[in-house]
């Protein structure tokens, strides 16, 4: 297993994979890791649907329909695999759904991480159509249900066709309200 911090920090979007692809029983090992994110009142207001195939074509066909083209879209078959990632939005009074969607974007980046772990190439993308009704209705989900877009997966060659990104500046994001407050020039506490 690798060390986490370097995991996250090497992590890139792969948008060109091999036709390799995980199995369904590997997909699920690494989906029931995904869900421990954390989930306020345990709610577990997201899934995922698996996209193979000509389930892929499919797909291609109702962004075609989505965007008034004739012709499907060939996006979907970039990657052997593609997993649709589902906000599943639960009643709660506790939890607003802001807060639900979070928590599947959670899920889905930590697959996305546990993917790259096991060696496959993964890009999360979304698009304008990403929430259209015939997209919707193609991945067949309830009405309350909508789309964060989709995680596109295949085999890597093993050649690192990205290039490093840019260090964060931490310093720039994070910042402090527990700091005391300079008081060198004469502003003493009394």
């Amino acid at each position: 297993m690798s060390n986490l911090i370097d995991l996250v920090t090497a992590r890139r979007s792969r948008s060109k994979v091999t036709d390799a692809s995980p199995s369904h029983d590997e997909l699920l090992l690494l989906v029931a890791a995904a869900g421990h994110v954390a989930d306020h009142s345990g709610l577990a207001p997201w899934r995922l649907v698996e996209l193979r195939g000509d389930a892929r074509v499919d797909l291609g066909h109702a962004l075609a329909a989505a965007a008034g083209d004739d012709k499907p879209s060939s996006k979907p078959l970039r990657a052997p695999l593609l997993i649709a990632l589902v906000v599943v939005p639960q009643q709660s009074a506790k939890v607003p759904v802001w807060e639900q969607e979070a928590t599947a974007s959670g899920v889905a980046h930590m697959l996305s991480l546990l993917l790259t772990d096991a060696g496959w190439g993964v890009m999360w993308r979304t698009g304008s159509h990403v929430r259209s009704p015939e997209v919707h209705h193609m991945h067949r989900l309830e009405q309350h249900e909508y789309l964060l877009g989709w995680l596109y997966v295949g085999g890597t060659d093993g050649a690192h066709t990205t290039r490093p990104a840019a260090p964060v500046n931490a310093d720039h994001f994070l910042t402090s309200l527990t700091e005391e407050p300079d008081n060198t020039e004469g502003n003493e506490r009394i």
